[in-house]
């Protein structure tokens, strides 16, 4: 039987929304093992002089919780 948990994480990054989420999963993998996916549930920029400055998401981050048996 497969049992998955999902947490909601934040991320950012100065380069891209791609780069933000690839950010999330590195730092989510430092403590949670296993992750399946990852949904994005919102996207926003920050800006600054009329540029963007900071990418941000929030997203939902799935990963399998696993068998101690």
């Amino acid at each position: 039987m497969s049992v998955l948990k999902v947490i909601e994480v934040l991320g950012n990054s100065t380069v891209s929304f791609d780069d933000a989420v690839k950010n999330v999963v590195t730092e989510a993998s430092k403590s949670v093992k296993n992750i399946k996916s990852v949904y994005v549930k919102d996207m926003q920029a920050t800006v600054k002089n009329n540029a963007v400055v900071q990418y941000r998401v929030t997203t939902k981050v799935c990963f399998g919780i696993m068998d101690t048996e």
